[in-house]
């Protein structure tokens, strides 16, 4: 019987973990090479992959970049730490990102951005308990529709085959922001938005130097 329990446990266990997909590239207009920027000797992109890998749910952690030669740094950077990843299209975000889902024949998975080093794992961790339990009912269960939560804690669970069907729906701004589509058109669609209290207007991503600077002592803190 106790051996019972614990294989409905591991089953369980199993199936609420999720795949999570990093983007990033290295030809920010703002910023550029902000992902591989050194902070404390560590490329900003290690912060990300660092505050990801806390989560309990998290099953894989893919990086998705492009195909470029300008991001051959970041493959590089991900050989090196043997951290797998996926190059695509460098301007079709959208399209890099179904690829790199299509390739680990996963129904769903979790989008969060490069530029995101704070990213909160009790965020991720939420977010996957609730599609544990919603995913039938929703199309995509995110936290920024509408936005409470600071910028930089942005993290959105996409259906693969939804993604795949909608692609060719997408505009230019779409395929470079990924889930425009659907929160514009959000009336054909189910979403579930997990939201804070009281809104909280911190910033966390960053878009220029100078947001490194501000956030100084965080990343300090988070090197160690």
């Amino acid at each position: 019987m106790l051996i019972l329990v614990f294989y409905i446990i591991s089953l369980f266990k199993i199936k609420i973990k999720l795949l999570v997909i990093i983007q990033a590239r290295l030809n920010s207009k703002r910023f550029k090479g902000k992902v591989l920027r050194l902070i404390y000797g560590k490329p900003l992109l290690w912060y990300v992959l660092k505050s990801v890998k806390k989560s309990k749910y998290v099953r894989k952690i893919i990086v998705a970049t492009s195909v470029k030669k300008s991001d051959d740094p970041i493959a590089k950077f991900l050989k090196k730490n043997k951290i797998k990843f996926y190059r695509g299209s460098l301007h079709n975000v959208a399209e890099r990102l179904l690829k790199a889902a299509k390739k680990q024949n996963v129904k769903q998975f979790m989008r969060i951005s490069g530029d995101s080093p704070f990213v909160d794992y009790r965020i991720i961790d939420k977010l996957i308990k609730i599609n544990r339990t919603l995913s039938v009912k929703y199309d995509l269960i995110t936290n920024v529709f509408p936005r409470s939560f600071p910028s930089g804690m942005s993290v959105e669970i996409i259906k693969t085959n939804l993604l795949e069907k909608m692609l060719n729906k997408f505009s230019k701004l779409d395929k470079e922001h990924v889930t425009t589509y659907f929160y514009r058109n959000h009336k054909k669609f189910k979403i579930k938005n997990l939201k804070t209290m009281k809104r909280i207007n911190n910033k966390y991503s960053i878009d220029r130097p100078s947001e490194i600077k501000k956030l100084k002592k965080l990343f300090k803190n988070f090197s160690t």
